[in-house]
């Protein structure tokens, strides 16, 4: 039996008790997931193949099989769509390791102590985050019309969490970030990367559409391609194509083999030179609060334009310089030769969600210290960057900690942002990092987690009321 994609949403919806658009159920069939036919030039969905990813699909079962039936399953918070848990300023920028925002609504605001019959928190009361990463304890604490102070060792996560909660003039960071487009625009047409792109695309899709067709996911998923031998083969027959458009057009992909510098190793050198020229335009803008906003734009930009596979996003093995085989989307994909597209949708996307959070946020003060938990003294640095949100803790000092601990031997929490320090110059402090990546998971890293995590707790605690 087949179903329209408007019936298999129907369908997926009435069983998980939740909304499944049909945007949804084309991501299982792009991704193959799930079979579909084409039928009269609409596509199908397979009822049986439905039935069967979503009968393996049952998160709480598997969850609750691995760590045990007293999971509490509702802090899941799975009936939210993942719009809904990267929210307004949730999403202004890509970070490894954030919890969702109704997890900290649910302790800050509405969970009551079995014992006590009361909020944790109530609104007016200062909330200390001394893991602040991207900020998300100190969007929600505004939104619950809580003081927030976050700290952070890395300097960029600081940056990031201050951009979320900062208030701007809307009409001169639209008008900003328009000026901006229009001379990047400018700057792209005096060369050949649009028609060269453009090229590049129509080939790509008529070689993707012959070598591999909408089955073709499947065919791997159920052993029928071998998927590694495939996609070499035909990743080896698409380069003379390529390689003839990089002549024709004379686009430069040489990359730098001896560089140390992130922006060198990473960007093609037409992407960097666009990513230098918008840096550049940024630095003149005198507004602070709009020159912030716009190179968090350009951070988030350039995260997305780094020359490697799609695939490989979180790693960075080696730079791609050519087109591949992508595992991830199953045909030829290729690398960024400008950035013009992307700075376009996120200024944008960044402007909308700002938009949308400042119709939520209340009058309180948030602020993320550049800092270690450990030796920081909390309201003499907050002095320094926040002085009347300093006389406030100073009076009522601190209620109570909120915060996602560092994971053990998981993030490298400077490296996950190298392109940015290597860019606007923050200066790092990867040696003061708790649990990073780069000291693993072994029993002595595990021991020294726990004594630099709790001397931090310890020290904290003189800036309680």
């Amino acid at each position: 039996m087949f179903l329209t994609l408007k019936q298999a949403s129907l369908w997926a919806s009435d069983l998980l008790k939740k909304n499944v658009t049909t945007a949804n159920i084309s991501y299982l069939i792009q991704y193959g997931h799930i079979e579909s036919v084409l039928k009269n030039g609409a596509t199908l969905v397979s009822l049986e193949s439905l039935e069967e990813y979503y009968g393996q699909s049952n998160r709480e079962n598997r969850w609750k099989n691995e760590l045990g039936d007293d999971l509490n399953w509702a802090l899941s918070f799975e009936e939210f769509k993942e719009a809904e848990t990267t929210k307004h300023v949730h999403r202004l920028h890509p970070y490894k390791g954030k919890f969702i925002p109704q997890l900290v609504e649910y302790f800050l605001d509405v969970h009551i102590d079995v014992y006590k019959k009361e909020a944790y928190f109530h609104a007016g009361d200062i909330v200390l985050d001394p893991f602040c990463g991207s900020g998300t304890t100190l969007v929600q604490a505004n939104e619950l019309s809580m003081h927030a102070i976050g700290i952070d060792v890395s300097a960029f996560n600081a940056f990031i969490s201050n951009a979320k909660v900062s208030t701007f003039n809307y009409v001169q960071l639209y008008d900003e970030g328009m000026q901006l487009t229009a001379s990047l625009k400018n700057c792209v047409a005096q060369s050949d990367v649009i028609a060269f792109e453009n090229q590049l695309a129509e080939k790509l899709k008529e070689f993707n559409n012959k070598y591999f067709p909408i089955s073709f996911k499947r065919k791997v998923r159920n052993g029928e391609i071998d998927q590694k031998k495939y996609g070499a083969e035909k990743e080896n027959a698409f380069l003379d194509t390529y390689r003839q458009l990089i002549a024709a057009h004379q686009i430069d992909i040489q990359m730098p083999k001896d560089s140390t510098r992130f922006m060198k190793q990473w960007y093609l050198p037409g992407v960097k030179a666009e990513i230098d020229f918008i840096h550049s335009q940024i630095r003149k803008i005198e507004d602070s609060p709009t020159q912030n906003a716009l190179r968090l734009i350009l951070s988030r930009t350039i995260h997305s334009c780094r020359a490697t596979t799609h695939a490989d996003l979180g790693t960075l093995r080696k730079p791609v310089t050519t087109t591949y085989y992508c595992r991830k989307h199953g045909k030829i994909c290729k690398p960024l030769f400008s950035i013009l597209g992307w700075w376009e949708r996120y200024c944008k996307d960044s402007l909308q969600r700002w938009i949308e959070f400042s119709k939520l946020r209340t009058e309180t003060f948030q602020h993320c210290i550049t800092g270690d938990s450990r030796t920081i003294d909390v309201f003499k640095m907050l002095s320094q960057v926040d002085p009347k949100f300093a006389k406030v803790a100073e009076k009522q000092k601190i209620k109570g900690i909120f915060t996602s601990p560092p994971y053990v031997g998981l993030i490298n929490y400077h490296e996950q942002h190298a392109y940015a320090y290597d860019l606007f110059g923050f200066k790092r402090l990867d040696e003061l990092e708790i649990g990073p990546l780069f000291r693993g998971k072994g029993r002595e890293a595990r021991e020294s987690y726990i004594l630099r995590y709790c001397a931090g707790l310890q020290k904290l605690q003189a800036f309680f009321g």
